[in-house]
């Protein structure tokens, strides 16, 4: 990855005028109402935070601010599978852009209930129902949250039973997803106990600079706790890269060119690889359901860094 590594000093004045310039722009998207509890979340907020190899934070706006991380937390549950069964999961999703919604049923009925990718919402619920497999939704749940706590180095990182619920309440294009799944036998577990445990695992919630800390991991940065392999985290960026943001996924990767994970909740992770750790918040989401402030501040960063993935 070309490009010099700015100091901490210059990336802390950069990221404060950033967050001034985006306050002033004033463009902030529409929330996710469509899962209430998120309805109701000022779009008008900004945080970001940059964990940098040498273990520097830096930080601006409402970088201490937690929020939901939604399709975020598909990152983590499959590092967590991965590190189960390895590549075995790989014969029950594929690999490939979907070039769809993320809550998209067409390709699943198309390609006979192999999900294209495991950062779609069908992907995503296959990598949950094999977390699932031979345990209680509990301790699916509880390895998530463990993985990311550890990641982190931070064990104030809980569930927000309230989004949980209203996901619940609310996630009928899920629940057919599921039920596709099952219909073409890629389902091992009882419908209920997938979606609840994937509602759950939606509604983690983090802040920037836990999310930063805990994208240490996929970044490879040094200090990061061995839970890893190098070989399963370049595995991972390389599926954000292609598909962390669903249709808007090629558009980020030719702007950004760093790997990224987006969530309706209007969180970023991306990573810098062996550089930097990123988070963004903006919960007010573009066309394409992902943060519209946020989007623009990864491309100004990756503007003035220098990083990315293509030299």
């Amino acid at each position: 990855m070309a490009g010099a590594n700015p100091t901490p000093e210059a990336l802390q004045a950069f990221l404060d005028r950033l967050s001034a310039e985006i306050h002033e722009r004033g463009d902030w998207g529409k929330v996710a109402d469509y899962i209430p509890e998120l309805a109701d979340v000022d779009p008008a907020q900004f945080g970001i935070a940059v964990l940098l190899a040498d273990g520097s934070m830096c930080s601006a706006g409402a970088a201490r601010v937690g929020f939901s991380v939604q399709s975020i937390s598909k990152v983590f549950s499959l590092a967590c599978v991965l590190g189960r069964i390895g590549e075995q999961i790989w014969q029950r999703v594929g690999r490939e852009p979907s070039g769809s919604r993320f809550d998209s049923i067409l390709l699943l009925e198309l390609e006979k209930g192999i999900p294209r990718n495991p950062f779609i919402n069908a992907g995503a619920l296959v990598v949950t129902d094999e977390l699932l497999t031979g345990r209680t939704p509990r301790d699916a749940l509880s390895e998530i949250i463990h993985f990311i706590r550890l990641a982190a180095d931070d064990d104030d990182i809980h569930i927000d039973r309230a989004v949980a619920m209203s996901e619940q309440d609310t996630g009928d294009r899920n629940r057919a997803l599921v039920n596709y799944l099952k219909s073409y036998g890629n389902l091992k577990n009882p419908v209920d106990y997938a979606l609840g445990t994937y509602f759950h695992q939606c509604a983690i919630e983090m802040s920037c600079i836990q999310l930063a800390r805990a994208g240490r991991v996929i970044a490879g940065l040094p200090g990061a706790p061995a839970i890893l392999s190098p070989t399963r985290a370049r595995r991972i960026n390389a599926l954000m890269l292609t598909c962390g943001h669903y249709d808007e996924s090629g558009d980020f990767a030719f702007r950004v060119g760093l790997p990224g994970k987006s969530g309706v909740g209007g969180g970023l992770l991306i990573v810098a690889p062996g550089r930097a750790s990123i988070a963004i918040w903006s919960p007010g989401l573009n066309d394409t359901g992902n943060s519209r402030a946020g989007t623009f501040a990864a491309r100004r960063l990756a503007e003035f860094t220098g990083w990315s993935v293509f030299g």
